[in-house]
This record gives structure tokens, sequence and C-alpha cells, in this order.
């Protein structure tokens, strides 16, 4: 396919998702069923193109003169070549001719549009290219700069690799993917991060012999601080009550040093199905996967024999996940009030069940990949009226887990009484709520 036929496709592509709303990746999926001629390397570029599309999906439609919720496909893919890919007017036009299976050529109006490009007179969702409906609660966090921080979410987001210290150290695995040219992380002692193409694209890691053999895993930053300052005890009890897919519990399982015993469990079979073969793949011999039985009420209790024994309980809790929209830019656009009101109910009720296993003197980490104050620090705040037996265990020292590194961090971060906020404008990192509590022994 010609650049003229990808943003064709591309074009394509969005009017569907903006008159269905389902996510980007099945609709590509869909998309390169039904056009078999498709190289991979078709199919990347055009990925690339749709993805930054969304991300900037705001700005793009606005120095286009249309804003979200009625923009067309057209203008919303024409102003991110110009936001997004820095592409001049002149440049646009050549892909937009009018020749077989390229665009219309431009219009007098569209030329001049892109020629101003101009978000100077926007307004900060516009800036910052999320949905408005989400500026108060996002000015109730980061105040006159919630434009820079969304901004920062509407990038793209960097590779990063997790070295598994059960299986070797990051000398070791920088040296096995010298060829990817791996960097050090910024915070995280286990983190290695590979630079993406220019157009995105990232390099096939999963092929990798240190992956297949369980020396990296693909791990945000974010995520790996947020487990780090967890602080596992090495030989302790552990349980992760919202383990997922398992990426938390088998850096928890490393921090351990493969010693006590830690508990994976998640509600959902389906989250929890991937699990099984990574912790095989990472040698975390001292986890043990506890898996929901039955439905309902009257469900089998698989957690009971762990009342009042844990060390630590991890609640990575679902959440909005506005921290992730430079990886998941459709989800900020299909986001509704609703969905917040209904995190914030599940968020609470989670906390609450995981009161009952952590021991006197134990700790509870709650960390969620959201930046709103109604799933963080309001959540918090709710936790600790409920259940005055808790306290906070202050940022600055939490931090401490992370060695030198943690007071920069702190620095870098957003500190607040409940906890610690990472952002991609602030930490390069995915956006990661941490909050550490201890129960009174």
């Amino acid at each position: 396919m010609t650049p003229a036929a990808r943003l064709s496709a591309a074009i394509e592509v969005i009017g569907t998702l903006l008159a269905e709303r389902r996510p980007a990746a099945d609709v590509l999926k869909d998309w390169g069923r039904s056009h078999r001629f498709a190289g991979s390397g078709d199919r990347a570029a055009l990925s690339s193109l749709v993805y930054d599309a969304l991300r900037r999906r705001a700005s793009a439609a606005w120095i286009m003169g249309e804003r979200v919720g009625e923009e067309s496909p057209r203008a919303l893919l024409l102003g991110t070549l110009r936001l997004a890919r820095g592409l001049d007017v002149e440049a646009i036009a050549a892909l937009c001719d009018g020749a077989r299976f390229a665009p219309e050529p431009l219009n007098a109006d569209e030329r001049a549009r892109l020629a101003a490009a101009s978000l100077d007179d926007a307004p900060a969702h516009v800036r910052g290219d999320y949905p408005e409906w989400l500026d108060a609660p996002l000015a109730a966090v980061f105040g006159e700069a919630r434009a820079e921080e969304g901004a920062a979410l509407a990038e793209r987001a960097p590779l990063d690799l997790r070295v598994n210290t059960l299986k070797g150290g990051v000398d070791k695995a920088a040296r096995q993917l010298a060829h990817l040219h791996p960097g050090a992380g910024n915070w995280s002692p286990l983190a290695l991060r590979i630079a993406l193409e220019a157009d995105g694209k990232a390099p096939p890691l999963t092929a990798e012999p240190a992956y297949l053999k369980g020396l990296v895993e693909i791990q945000d930053e974010g995520s790996q601080i947020a487990a780090i300052l967890a602080a596992p005890p090495r030989g302790g009890q552990v349980l992760d009550l919202c383990a997922g897919g398992g990426g938390k519990t088998l850096e928890l399982a490393a921090l351990m040093d493969g010693a006590g015993q830690l508990y994976a469990y998640d509600d959902d079979l389906r989250r929890l199905a991937p699990i099984h073969e990574r912790v095989q793949r990472a040698g975390a011999h001292n986890v043990q996967v506890r898996s929901p039985r039955g439905r309902g009420p009257g469900r089998e209790d698989v957690l009971e024999d762990l009342t009042g024994r844990m060390d630590l309980v991890l609640v990575d809790a679902p959440c909005t996940g506005t921290g992730t929209w430079r990886r998941n830019p459709d989800a900020k656009w299909r986001m509704r009030p609703g969905a917040l009101v209904e995190r914030v109910k599940e968020q609470a009720e989670i906390l609450d069940a995981a009161v009952c296993f952590v021991k006197p003197g134990g700790r509870l980490a709650y960390v969620t990949c959201s930046l709103l104050d109604e799933e963080n620090v309001g959540q918090v705040r709710a936790f600790l009226e409920r259940h005055p037996g808790f306290r906070v265990v202050p940022p600055a020292e939490a931090v401490l887990s992370l060695g030198e590194r943690g007071m920069a961090l702190r620095e870098a971060a957003l500190d607040r009484p409940e906890g610690l906020l990472l952002s991609p404008r602030r930490t390069s990192t995915d956006g990661f709520f941490v909050s550490l509590m201890v129960r009174d022994a």
C-alpha cells in the first residue's frame, strides 16, 4: 500500500470507530481480515496512524474547525498529520491528490486551517486531548497544569521491560537485548526502556529468547514502582487480591527472592487465565494461584484460610485507566461518567474485602492506574473513615524502598498525604497512584 492508500484506510477505520464506538483493536483486526492484501508493514502503519489520531482527537478536530463528537474522519486524520506527524500543508496535499486509493485533494478551507494549526485559543480539554467532562476532575488534581498533563498522556508510550531477578540481573538482560539498544529506567532498578521506531512500531519483543526464557517481562516502569513501594517482605505471606494476568504478581515474587508464599487471586477467571503460563516461564515457585469457584454469593471461598495471616495485601484495583491513555487512547473517548461512579463503588468493596486478610501490623497497598482523585485520594480517605485501625505510611517513608532514587521520585511525582501519584509528564511513566497503609498491631 502507498502512504496515500494507508491514509485512506485510516479514514475508513476512524469512520467505523466513530460510528460504532468499538475498541480500536477490534476494528483494526476486522479491517485486516477484510483486506488480506495488506502486509504486516501496512497493518502496522495503519494501526500507528489510527492510534495517533485517537491520541490527538480533540486538538486535531479543533484545528480543522470541528469538535469531538461532530468531527469527520477526514478532518481528524488531516489534523493528526499536522499535529502528531508534523507534516506541512504541501506534504499533506501530496498524500491527498485524488489519485487511485488516495483521499480527495485539499480544499481551500482545509489548506488554510492546516497552515494556521494553532491551539493558542483552545480550551484546556482540547489542548490536553481529553473528554470535556473530565476537565473538572483533572483540574482538581493538576490545576492549571491539566492541559500539559493531558498532552503528555497523548504521546506514545515507550516500551518498558522489567528484568526478572529470579532468572538474572539487569546487565545480563541488557547484553542479551543489546541489538535493541535498551537504556536504563529512570526510577526502577529493574527497568530497561527500548525506544520505539519513528512510526511508533515496537520490536517483536515476545519472540526474543530473553522473553521466552523469562528473563524479562513487558511492564511499564510506573507499574514496577508500585510493586517496589509495596515492599513485599522476603519470607513473608503476601496476597495479590486483583492479580489479573499476573504482571505485579511476578514482580512481587522476584522482590521476595522466591521465598515465603505469594497468593494470586482474581474474581474473573478470564483475567487470571494467562498467569499460569507466565508464572512457569518466570520460575516463580513461591506463587500459589487461587482461582474463584462457583458464582454469586454462594461461591466457594478459596481465600478463607488466609484470613488474618497476610503481611501484605496488594489491591491493584480495577479503575478507569486514565493513567494508561498513552497505550489505550480510544478508551478515553469511550469512557462515560457512569463508569467512574461504578469503579469507585467497586474499589471500595474490594478494599473492604481486603481488610480481613491483613494481620495486625500488616500492610495494605492500594494501587490504581488512574489520575482521578475520586479513585485515589478520595478512596483512601473514605477507607480510613470506615477502618480507623489503619493509617497511611507517609510517601516520604514509602519511597525509601527505592533507595537513593526514592527521594528523587517523590520530588518528581505529585506527593499527597494519602499517597504518591505518577504521571507521564512528571515521571515519564504511565499514570499510577500508590498508597501504603498499615494496620495497628
